[in-house]
């Protein structure tokens, strides 16, 4: 693990050392405002839900930052971040027109945690927005659902009691997907219980509380993209204690972000017999199956939270950017690619 192990501190580790001095330098000051404040203006609560917004200060250490969904202050907010399903909703025409103007130097954040095949409407907003905010790694705010750290004392893991052997849970049943294809291959060989919308409803304490008795957990996403790893893999499965079995993108992606003896990737298997005949196997061999809990010697698990972390994250990276400015000229190109 040791790459990977380098590559995570790239992202995660705290340096002991700032790169730059803690005061200031006078053009990220103007970008943060009187007394060093950052006002982020949310256009869109997402999804139309309003909510009360974080103390980002007590939550995530994030200091001096302000955020309002309260259009008045769009004058005198340093980021506004547009949602795209409810800037899909409502179309472009729905976008900040003034007056008063646009000013010069605020930032308009394009913010995404959908796949692209279900972000309508890509095409159309090219040129309208600075940064963009989302789970792929290139980002200008990158915030994925859900990453490893290292902690100073790394806590000893007990794995749940283990009483069952596969699950699934899935909200949204369409058989075009990749992932119900796959599944009703499987199920020919292998026996797996299925919550939600076409099966046994989640016991009480929801979906955690239910993965953990079981070894094995389908963390089947419902498009296959670049870096699109979402809470099925974080939550449902690690956070659960189960061993992910995930149908997404490529193994190498997910290696970015997590141990290669972590998961188990539908792509390593000719067929889904050959995979129902391998989990068989781990689930007879408990040396074996405990194999793929070794990293939790080192590592433990953040899911990450929606949205305020979303949030907070924006008022960081406003600060730390200073006078920078650029504008997203080929959305859809990038987020599709």
């Amino acid at each position: 693990l040791t790459t990977w192990t380098t590559e995570v501190c790239k992202r995660f580790c705290v340096r002991l050392k700032p790169e730059k001095p803690e005061k200031p330098e006078p053009e990220a000051a103007a970008r943060a405002g009187a007394g060093g404040e950052v006002n982020v203006l949310l256009w869109w609560e997402p999804f139309g839900r309003p909510r009360r917004m974080a103390d980002c200060r007590r939550r995530y250490n994030i200091t001096g930052c302000r955020l309002s969904a309260d259009r008045s202050r769009y004058g005198e907010a340093q980021a506004v971040l547009f949602h795209h399903r409810d800037l899909a909703l409502h179309g472009a025409q729905g976008l900040p027109r003034g007056p008063p103007p646009r000013p010069a130097r605020q930032l308009w954040v394009w913010m995404n945690f959908e796949s692209p095949s279900h972000s309508p409407g890509l095409r159309g907003l090219a040129g309208l927005f600075n940064w963009t905010m989302s789970y792929r790694r290139d980002s200008d705010v990158f915030v994925p659902y859900g990453r490893l750290y290292a902690p100073p004392a790394p806590r000893p893991f007990v794995l749940p009691r283990k009483t069952r052997l596969v699950a699934w849970v899935v909200s949204n049943w369409n058989e075009e997907h990749a992932r119900v294809r796959y599944y009703r291959q499987l199920k020919e060989h292998l026996a797996v219980d299925v919550y939600g919308a076409r099966g046994l409803a989640l016991a009480e304490g929801g979906v955690v509380e239910t993965v953990s008795a079981y070894k094995f957990y389908l963390a089947f996403e419902n498009s296959q993209h670049t870096d699109y790893i979402t809470e099925k893999l974080w939550r449902n499965a690690f956070a659960a204690g189960a061993v992910p079995v995930v149908l997404g993108p490529r193994r190498a992606n997910y290696e970015r972000f997590i141990p290669p003896d972590s998961f188990i990737h539908v792509d390593d298997f000719p067929s889904p017999r050959l995979l129902a005949a391998y989990l068989k196997f781990l689930d007879k061999n408990k040396p074996s199956y405990r194999r793929y809990f070794a990293w939790r010697k080192k590592y433990e698990v953040h899911v990450t939270s929606f949205w305020d972390e979303h949030f907070c994250k924006v008022c960081e990276a406003v600060r730390a950017a200073g006078n920078q400015i650029k504008t997203v000229r080929n959305l859809a190109g990038w987020f599709e690619s």
